[in-house]
């Protein structure tokens, strides 16, 4: 159900941009000027509470879904202005929708959804289903099975980078569909070790804005057949050769991974009470560049900037606390004006221009 005006008062989403602002941010301690680049930073925040956000492949649109799961609003990230909005709600009916993958083309969205029914006594709620959204039509275009009739209250979702395939991870393989008629086109099996006396790769954190189209980079956890220890690393999907090309770091230890621009390293933040710690991939020379503990807070997100140069680190609250990534030093703190409640992102390119890989 689409609604010819604005359903939701002010804009959904309000979108800051900080260029300028961060090209140029002076550490107190060392007194160097340390450049973040020329990038863009958005992040949602102040005017509604967005719950999930995506970003289109070719990073011109947003897609945000609100706090009470229900609506979806497009904005255009060069004008900073609302493209469109829908709901799939309808009389007694709350159509959750709890996750959301846009089609590099912009035809349609891939939406999970539940359907939430007030009863006189009681709420129905209903299976989780995956469907096909048309943004032109602003229907429901088809229902997608669920692989071997398994029911999921989440799903991970990856397009080829021309619209033609979309891959489905399972717990265990990636599942290819074309995306004409949605029919299951090949089957990936993930589940079966890569090579002798490996476990099956579990995947991890990963962080795709800067990963090269058609292929997905992230931490793995891989158990071994005989001892059971528990290892990760740092794997390469190419979903189209359907190849990974994995080594382990070390025991398995619960951290983030965000790829910087380039793609020779990443960065991720270990996390437990009282004690918090950098960590370096070296992503070119295949190992763990190192650990810095630091005085970090509960429940941080971790970005780095345009460059490289500068690690953001955001959530939960209101402000974007930027550190030097080649000393780990702190610079200082971007203060806003409300909390932030989805994803933050960061543009290699000013709004209007195509972002470079």
């Amino acid at each position: 159900m689409r609604s010819t005006h604005h359903p939701f008062g002010p804009a959904l989403l309000v979108v800051i941009i900080l260029v300028l602002a961060l090209a140029a941010t002076t550490a107190r301690a060392a007194k160097a000027v340390v450049s973040a680049g020329n990038g863009t930073i958005i992040v949602a925040y102040k005017s509604g509470i967005p719950r999930r956000t995506a970003l289109s492949q070719d990073r011109s649109r947003l897609y945000t879904i609100e706090a009470g799961m229900e609506k979806v609003e497009v904005l255009d990230i060069a004008t900073r202005s609302t493209l469109d909005t829908f709901t799939l709600s309808e009389g007694k009916t709350k159509m959750r929708i709890r996750s959301m993958e846009p089609d590099p083309l912009h035809r349609f969205v891939m939406l999970l959804i539940t359907p939430s029914t007030k009863l006189i006594d009681r709420f129905e709620i209903g299976a989780p289903t995956l469907v096909q959204y048309d943004l032109k039509t602003h229907k429901v275009a088809r229902t997608i099975p669920w692989p071997n009739g398994e029911e999921r209250m989440n799903v991970q979702i990856h397009f080829a980078p021309d619209g033609k395939l979309m891959y489905i991870f399972s717990d265990q393989d990636v599942l290819v569909y074309e995306t004409a008629n949605f029919t299951q086109v090949d089957k990936w099996e993930l589940s079966k070790p890569i090579e002798e006396g490996f476990g099956r790769l579990e995947f991890g954190s990963t962080d795709s804005i800067n990963d090269e189209p058609g292929y997905y980079t992230a931490l793995f956890n891989v158990s071994d057949p005989v001892q059971h220890r528990r290892t990760m690393g740092i794997g390469r999907v190419n979903l189209g050769a359907k190849t990974v090309d994995f080594y382990t770091l070390g025991p398995s230890t619960q951290v983030g991974f965000t790829m910087a621009p380039g793609r020779k390293a990443a960065y991720g933040i270990a996390q437990e009470i009282g004690r918090y710690e950098f960590w370096k991939f070296d992503l070119e020379h295949r190992k763990l560049a190192g650990r810095t503990e630091f005085a970090g807070r509960p429940r941080m997100s971790l970005k780095t900037s345009s460059n490289g140069k500068v690690l953001y680190i955001y959530n939960a609250g209101n402000t974007i606390d930027l550190w030097d990534a080649a000393t780990y030093q702190y610079l200082r703190t971007i203060t806003l004006d409300g909390d932030m409640t989805s994803e933050m992102f960061v543009l290699p390119s000013a709004p209007g221009q195509t972002a470079s890989r």
